[in-house]
């Protein structure tokens, strides 16, 4: 039971309408490198659609019903988005769900220090890397810093071509024999994925401030970020500042068929999603889309899945509807679907040991479904329903949308987890559906122009067609 590759199938139009989908992806993903960015830029594109902040609604004392698009955030770093349908809400919803934080370095707390005439920021990587891909390639740091009176300073360095880039050192080869010889997880160790930020000293004893002058060239990166942003050394204590990779992404290969960019895992889940609710009207089951924190380290803490931000949030959907109950809350939960918007590792025949061909997901493919994920014995999986699987079958079909399944990998060698089982546990349908890409988790990734044109297809068929499961 073989899929086929989908680019015949596009006529001279689909073609465009791929071209046309990819480009605004590729500007999406190269402007939002940061969970803050991407809510931000989800909040603009939602309210030009015609959603309005629930937080508004409740406070003019409003009611929603039936065709009213509302959104809530989580200090801008979780969204939920809701398309109210014609369908009794308790009826549940169709949701489709997605993480918009991805693995990269983040600035310590305490970060700053001079070592032999360079100045470095010290760092903590955030999620699962590859350590040793990190290093010598043009970094740029994103992020927010929020002074002692709450005021709240933006950066972005190093993506405008004029602006400065940062990078982590390595050794050279000529000296690297005793690197060389350790496991590939300890040729570059965590401690040290120190970001190089400077080496010219202060001149000017006077801006030094309580650095002396064994520590000109951080009194001199200090004085650079007072003049440009008016911050000081203790306003890292409440920073948060991302190190990721710099630049645009660019269009793969001579045919310009795929996308080379940072933080495809999983914003290509994140934006396709968002396209895909942003572009349905008129739906039967309310329509919802989730875009999330925090999945690369475990969906934990207020800004992940597994807080009670999207409960409360549902709660006060019901509430504007007239629904007073709690139990309306866990009947709508509970009768709700979800596609669990998260990437799939894409088959790479250069390594090809690792898969098992016959289910692994493929480029070029259409968007890929995992029945299960978690490790060697399902171990952490959220196990699709079969009644799930045949109803997302037939609309699909019905629609000519292609799709093909998949496994992380072979059985003893693959591994890892989405949200879907945080989302399974509150007693609706869910199975992960999403985009395979290469090179997952590294500081670029692969993915195709065909497969996310096929992916906002996808979840627009969901939103709009998809029914209750009977159990």
């Amino acid at each position: 039971m073989e899929k086929k590759y989908i680019w015949d199938k596009f006529s001279a139009d689909d073609k465009i309408a791929v071209e046309k989908t990819a480009a605004k992806y590729k500007e999406c993903i190269s402007a939002c490198k940061t969970e803050r960015e991407c809510i931000r830029r989800a909040v603009s594109m939602a309210e030009a659609a015609g959603f309005r902040n629930i937080n508004s609604v409740i406070e003019q004392g409003g009611k929603i019903g039936t065709g009213d698009k509302v959104y809530a955030v989580y200090n801008e770093k979780t969204m939920a988005l809701y398309n109210i349908g014609t369908d009794p809400i308790e009826d549940g919803m169709n949701i489709l769900g997605a993480h918009v934080d991805s693995p990269r370095i983040d600035v310590k707390q305490n970060p700053l220090y001079e070592n032999t005439g360079f100045a470095y920021f010290d760092t903590h990587y955030y999620g699962g890397i590859k350590k040793y891909q990190w290093v010598t390639i043009p970094l740029a740091i994103h992020g927010v810093v929020v002074k002692r009176d709450g005021t709240k300073v933006d950066i972005c360095i190093g993506e405008d071509p004029d602006e400065p880039v940062f990078t982590i050192t390595d050794v050279l080869p000529h000296l690297g024999a005793p690197q060389m010889e350790k496991p590939a997880p300890k040729i570059i160790e965590g401690e040290n994925l120190d970001l190089l930020i400077g080496s010219e000293p202060c001149t000017d004893s006077g801006k030094a401030d309580s650095r002396d002058e064994k520590e000109a060239v951080s009194a001199n990166i200090l004085r650079a970020l007072n003049d440009k942003y008016g911050i000081e050394e203790e306003d890292f204590i409440s920073a948060e500042l991302e190190i990721i990779p710099a630049g645009k992404a660019r269009d793969l290969g001579f045919d310009r068929s795929m996308i080379l960019g940072y933080g495809q895992d999983d914003r290509i889940c994140a934006f396709t999603s968002l396209f895909a609710m942003l572009e349905t009207e008129s739906v039967k089951r309310t329509a919802c889309c989730l875009l999330v924190d925090k999945e690369e380290i475990g969906s934990v803490g207020a800004s992940g899945m597994q807080s009670r931000f999207f409960e409360n949030k549902t709660a006060e959907v019901l509430a504007l509807m007239g629904y007073h109950d709690a139990i309306s809350v866990r009947r709508t939960l509970a009768n709700s679907t979800m596609l669990s918007s998260d990437v799939s590792a894409g088959f790479d025949p250069l390594y090809a040991d690792v898969f098992e061909g016959k289910n692994a997901a493929y480029l070029g493919k259409g968007v890929v479904f995992n029945k299960y994920t978690g490790k060697a014995g399902k171990v952490g999986s959220s196990d699709a329903n079969p009644e799930f699987i045949a109803a997302i079958r037939n609309i699909l079909d019905r629609n000519n949308v292609s799709f093909h399944t998949a496994e992380l990998g072979k059985v003893d060698i693959g591994g890892g987890g989405t949200i879907a089982f945080i989302m399974a546990n509150l007693g609706m349908e869910v199975i992960d559906c999403g985009l395979p890409i290469l090179c997952m988790h590294a500081p670029m990734e692969v993915s195709s122009k065909a497969d996310i044109y096929e992916a906002v297809r996808a979840y627009k068929v969901f939103l709009a067609e998809m029914t209750g499961i009977t159990r």
